[in-house]
């Protein structure tokens, strides 16, 4: 055994090694757009552009990762001669192809010690270099100190100083240098380098921050180039009724419409953390629209979706594609941020963070995370009494264990709930989240016409409030609307189907159905319900009584089982006294009779 690991040790071996890491910028859209045309080009472009500099300068591919490459040098000066080469012979590779065709590679170089072990490269040196790789510009280049010591006086190249850079997964903050593509430009015709703006980049503000570009028309015919423009400002006043979200305005956004950008220099040039970009394409009588939301601090591509649509009415594609990515973005900006602020000590988040945490644990919909939440938000509370959205997730969080029965006193539970939407809409009267818990109380008491008041009041705040319109489909089945919450509740289904609280609007749009007595239907719908939450009794007992018309005894009694651990034991007489002034009542009871639950 001692043996084997001395052989194994003596096949390790540690090196001072140059590093070159690249990577193509927007290859998801790219892909998106014209998927086997991207992969030549590409492949065109290592065999007649990269490889020939990395052979010349005495570089080794390491690594290939279809986008992205790690290559290696014994020489820190050939790395950077290289990735300089590399940049101005991709330039000129491409002069006729069209701007939103070309393929630009952002590059990275760092001076580090590796391991090399049968023939792969590991350590800290490669990390970083993939790190510095997504900090430059499209077309540009990043490096470290390190580097630009060993370079500086080597090779003639205005380097730009941006500073020290905290990167992601790194303890300690790293210098960094720069080199431009107007830079890079400029050094192949033999000119001197433009000098850096003056300009100082805005700050990032202290809530989430967003640019939404310009979608790209690929169509080329102008009904297409409205369409295109006409989503992009659909989707800009979308996000901006998320009054947590710092929006930038679409005359600020719209300036590097038709322009070839790097989204990360866009976000410094704007003072954003995230950009939304897209692009349409018709053809055929259809429409396709493909989006990417991208935290340009790290170039992490969030969340990225393509709608395909018939083209019958070109104004209501508009708003449904609009309505659908801003249902998409809200939650995945509240998982995004939170994921940031996670690493941080308790000490040092403020009633932001703790907030955006919240909002992670409330999405899970569990007990444990719901206790987690409601501790948060009261510590957000203590320390911004006024803070609006902490008053409201934390009505929606006791409505939620109230309604689980995961407090010993439901009525103290829903009381707390309503006072807390209450306090929220004091101070934000334009909260759609007090809003929507707000009714929800209302609703729960039967008081139907005032419940919908107030769910109506938050789809206007917000109308792509997913759960917001479950709610207020919630609401229209109690009163008995039922071909209107099988409507409402449906399209939050659709409008966020792959979101955290998916099991919720599943089985409300089961129930909807189950109350206007289409039982088969419903029974995916609540089946997949419980599921998703084996938490909460109530999706059991929707699931019990569409088995129950249905016939399915045996199944029911599993369910019954299975429900029986997890709420109070199942009795007729006490859900008729809870389901009275409900319009369902009757067919929900008599289900669960038929399915076997006693009087």
């Amino acid at each position: 055994m001692n043996r084997n690991r001395v052989a194994q040790a003596q096949q390790v071996e540690r090196k001072l090694t140059a590093i070159l890491a690249a990577d193509v910028v927007g290859y998801s859209r790219l892909m998106g757009v014209d998927e086997a045309g991207t992969v030549a080009r590409l492949k065109a472009l290592r065999a007649e552009a990269v490889d020939p500099c990395i052979a010349r300068r005495g570089g080794r591919t390491v690594k290939l990762m279809g986008d992205g490459a790690l290559v290696a040098f014994a020489s820190v000066v050939e790395a950077v001669a290289c990735a300089v080469e590399i940049q101005q012979a991709i330039a000129a590779h491409q002069n006729e192809v069209a701007a939103e065709r070309r393929i630009a590679f952002r590059l990275g170089v760092n001076l580090g010690d590796v391991i090399l072990d049968e023939g792969e490269f590991y350590g800290d040196g490669i990390n970083l270099a993939a790190r510095l790789q997504t900090m430059a510009e499209a077309g540009g280049l990043c490096m470290s100190g390190m580097v630009h010591e060993q370079v500086r006086d080597k090779l003639p190249y205005p380097f730009e100083d941006i500073g020290e850079q905290q990167l992601k997964n790194l303890t300690r903050p790293v210098r960094v240098y720069a080199l431009s593509p107007a830079s890079i430009a400029a050094l192949a015709q033999g000119a001197p380098a433009p000098r850096q703006s003056c300009n100082t980049p805005p700050p990032l503000p202290d809530t989430p921050s967003i640019a939404v570009l310009a979608f790209t028309n690929m169509s080329g015919g102008p009904e297409q180039s409205h369409f295109a423009d006409g989503i992009s400002e659909d989707i800009i006043t979308g996000l901006s009724r998320l009054r947590w979200l710092f929006v930038i305005a679409r005359n600020s956004s719209f300036v590097y419409r038709d322009k070839a950008v790097d989204v990360r220099q866009v976000a410094r040039e704007l003072g954003v953390r995230y950009v939304l970009e897209g692009s349409v394409r018709a053809a055929g009588g259809r429409i396709r629209v493909v989006v990417q939301l991208i935290d340009a601090g790290t170039g992490k591509h969030i969340w990225a979706e393509k709608y395909d649509r018939d083209l019958a009415d070109i104004f209501a594609v508009q708003d449904e594609i609009t309505e659908h990515v801003v249902a998409a973005i809200e939650p995945r900006l509240y998982a995004e941020e939170g994921e940031r602020v996670s690493g941080r000590p308790p000490g040092s988040i403020d009633a932001w963070g703790l907030v955006v945490r919240a909002m992670g644990l409330i999405s899970k919909v569990g007990r444990r995370q719901n206790d987690e939440a409601q501790a948060l938000l009261h510590q957000a509370i203590a320390m911004d009494p006024t803070y609006s959205r902490a008053h409201a997730l934390l009505s929606w969080a006791l409505w939620w264990a109230s309604l689980c029965y995961w407090v010993l006193d439901t009525r103290e539970g829903y009381r707390q709930a309503a006072q807390h939407a209450e306090d929220a809409l004091a101070h934000d009267p334009g909260d759609p989240w007090a809003r929507m818990t707000r009714g929800l109380g209302l609703s729960t008491a039967g008081q139907h016409d005032r419940a919908l008041v107030e769910l109506e009041a938050a789809l206007a705040l917000n109308p792509s409030f997913a759960l917001g319109r479950t709610a207020h489909g919630w609401a229209l089945l109690r009163a008995g609307r039922y071909d209107e919450a099988i409507a409402e509740t449906g399209k939050a289904v659709r409008l966020s189907p792959a979101d955290s609280f998916a099991g919720i609007y599943t089985a409300i749009h089961g129930l909807a159905l189950l109350g206007a007595r289409r039982f088969a239907e419903a029974l995916p719908h609540l089946r997949a319900s419980v599921s998703a939450f084996a938490e909460y009794s109530g999706h059991y007992n929707t699931l019990i009584s569409c088995c129950g018309h249905l016939g399915l005894i045996d199944e029911a009694q599993e369910f019954i089982a299975a429900r029986a651990r997890v709420g109070p034991p199942l009795h007729l007489s006490v859900l008729r006294e809870n389901l009275r002034h409900y319009a369902h009542c009757e067919v929900f009871v008599e289900g669960m009779r038929k399915a076997g639950v006693p009087e």
